[in-house]
């Protein structure tokens, strides 16, 4: 049985975070995933996603200044410091509100630095890891299409599973977002089989107006099929922007609910 989690970057992204916590419980979802939820009060979030019956599965490390065009810290070489500071703050964060995963983005650069950001990154996932894994929490790796953030580290499985391999860490795990694989790279079906042993979340989204997932490009009836059929055990997550209402845009799920 397939379970889905509510994204509440993009679900109800206009309301409060703890409103979006009860809309998501009346809506029927059971779990939900944040972006950057930090000026909540993690026991406040604690308290909604008990009250609720909802799991909490992760929330995005911090970006940086995305005034100066920062999408995340982890490769940019000189700020590790930087880079240590938010995490930490993301960890006790996400581990008083019961967060089991952290989203770390490795951030935007300049291609002549690849070799020394990709040395960067894999010492602050190593060390970030290393910190988590005392707390029992995951670190997830998302590869980011080059249409919706040029620059970004990396783009496709290949290149962010290979920064897994290097970190040589069993709590770091990719998260594999249809929508980005759609658009970077397709052959979604035989990626999802042949990365599923390190896939620790997955993510849906029309291809390519990340919208709900029933139009577009991406037959995601097949999709959910061969995660179905892979024996995927994990929870899957709706990171789309809604046409309309979120409750009027989630007709697709129903065939998908008991």
């Amino acid at each position: 049985m397939l379970r889905f989690s509510a994204n509440l970057g993009f679900l109800w992204s206009q309301l409060p975070l703890l409103e979006r916590i009860e809309r998501a419980a009346a809506s029927r979802f059971r779990a939900i995933e944040l972006h950057w939820p930090y000026d909540t009060p993690a026991d406040a979030v604690k308290e909604a996603c008990v009250r609720h019956d909802i799991t909490l599965l992760a929330a995005n490390a911090p970006i940086g200044d995305p005034s100066v065009g920062e999408s995340g810290l982890a490769a940019l070489p000189g700020r590790e410091r930087d880079f240590q500071q938010s995490f930490e703050m993301s960890l006790a964060w996400c581990v008083a509100a019961g967060a089991s995963s952290i989203h770390v983005l490795p951030g935007i650069i300049d291609p002549q630095q690849h070799i020394i950001a990709s040395r960067t990154l894999v010492s602050n996932l190593q060390w970030a890891a290393d910190l988590s894994a005392k707390h029992g929490i995951t670190i997830l790796l998302e590869a980011i299409n080059q249409r919706d953030k040029p620059g970004y580290f990396y783009s496709t499985q290949a290149e962010a599973n290979a920064i897994r391999e290097q970190c040589g860490r069993a709590n770091i795990k990719l998260m594999f977002d249809v929508y980005h694989v759609g658009v970077a790279e397709g052959d979604i079906l035989t990626k999802l089989a042949h990365y599923l042993p390190h896939i620790g979340h997955i993510q849906v989204a029309a291809v390519p107006s990340r919208a709900e997932p029933d139009e577009g490009e991406v037959a995601y009836a097949a999709v959910f099929e061969r995660i179905d059929s892979l024996g995927y055990a994990g929870w899957i997550g709706c990171e789309y922007k809604p046409r309309a209402s979120v409750e009027a845009g989630l007709a697709w799920l129903t065939p998908y609910r008991t």
